[in-house]
């Protein structure tokens, strides 16, 4: 197991219940890095390459917005497997 995936084992899970936050075998995750859900892990198993390249608007009470806000996280250019925010909407 490379290092990067061991790291991934360790972070907590977006939307995961709060009492077994972690990640699960057999599935895959994307790193989400910078803003208000930086460190969280986002599961985009069984997600289409399109979709992927996309990212995602995430509903999130830490954004900018509140409780109404979503915060919205790219691929990164040079590792797609880490997540960049790129700001908040409501």
């Amino acid at each position: 197991m490379d290092e990067h995936h061991e790291q991934l084992l360790r972070g907590r899970v977006y939307g995961a219940d709060h009492e077994d936050p972690g990640p699960r075998p057999g599935r895959e995750y994307r790193e989400l890095v910078g803003g208000p859900l930086d460190g969280l892990l986002l599961d985009v198993t069984g997600r289409d390459q399109a979709d992927l390249e996309r990212g995602a608007a995430l509903v999130t009470g830490l954004s900018h917005y509140g409780s109404e806000g979503r915060a919205h996280y790219a691929p990164r250019p040079t590792a797609p497997h880490r997540w960049d925010w790129t700001g908040d909407t409501p």
